[in-house]
């Protein structure tokens, strides 16, 4: 497979080719294509390690870097998922945060190796992009979650 035009490079320690099946496990439309090994000796690693994963997360080319310790990750890049409902928004949320990660706020959360992922109801973005007082009352319902309550707001954008 060749390598896309654009595409996302995400920096591990030292487990970029585990976060890639994980995500392949996880997500539809997700897969590992490609796993290289570094040809010599790196700052991070030796010959033979894993280098580079090419993989793709719900239809987006990415490919994971093992460079080592020196970058962490922070909530400046995030996956943002798009769920159809309370189970799929479940089924997510509960993958990542039950195998290692942490919740955040506002749908946020990490994965175990420090990507942040946006799990976000489709409920959710369309009351926000209604505008006005549905809009409004939608955000703050919001504000005080940490995993989307997709009947709370349902219930907000009602008012």
């Amino acid at each position: 497979m060749a390598i896309a035009k654009n595409t996302i490079c995400v920096w591990y320690d030292k487990d970029a080719e585990a976060a890639a099946r994980f995500y392949a496990e996880t997500f539809p439309d997700s897969e590992v294509h490609a796993v290289r090994r570094a040809p010599g000796d790196y700052p991070s690693g030796k010959e033979g390690d894993v280098l580079t994963v090419e993989f793709t997360v719900a239809g987006i080319p990415c490919l994971g870097l093992n460079g080592g310790p020196v970058f962490k990750h922070s909530e400046a890049f995030s996956f943002q998922i798009a769920t159809d409902d309370q189970e799929e928004t479940d089924r997510y949320w509960n993958a990542i945060v039950g195998n290692g990660g942490q919740e955040s706020a506002c749908g946020w959360c990490k994965d175990k190796w420090g990507i942040s992922w946006q799990i976000t109801p489709r409920v959710l973005t369309d009351a926000l992009a209604a505008g006005g007082a549905e809009a409004k009352r939608a955000f703050a319902a919001m504000m005080e979650m940490r995993k989307i309550d997709v009947a709370a707001i349902e219930a907000a954008r009602r008012g």
